[in-house]
């Protein structure tokens, strides 16, 4: 069975597709970029302010889906540039601070609104 999630407390999807999708009690969240949901804009500020606002929106989405960060399996991070990935890995650390998710990280050539890192999630019951 199939469930969508959809929350307030994250951004509003900006196209043909859920915040998250539930399924076989797997939880499949769209990457997500540094949108304020009270705003609908992408935070002011830099890679780390960013980072911190996609890793809120994450934590909204697993938190609508009955999910906790301890139940995420694998992140998939896409920068803008590589030389952000010391920064974000420092972020990242202390939203996953024991058991981390298996990951990977690319430089990709543009990323939705001019963000500078997204993160796509699964997580597992």
């Amino acid at each position: 069975m199939k469930r969508i999630i959809s929350t307030p407390n994250a951004p509003a999807a900006i196209g043909p597709y859920s915040q998250a999708v539930e399924v076989n009690n797997t939880l499949y969240l769209s990457g997500q970029i540094p949108i304020d949901p009270s705003t609908g804009t992408i935070v002011e500020g830099g890679i780390i302010e960013q980072t911190h606002q996609v890793l809120r929106n994450i934590q909204a989405i697993l938190d609508a889906a009955g999910y906790a960060v301890s139940d995420v399996a694998k992140s998939t991070v896409y920068l803008a540039d590589m030389q952000y990935f010391a920064e974000v890995n420092t972020i990242y650390k202390t939203f996953y601070t024991i058991d981390f998710p298996a990951r990977s990280a690319f430089a990709v050539k543009g990323l939705p609104l001019g963000a500078l890192v997204e993160i796509e999630t699964i997580a597992v019951k």
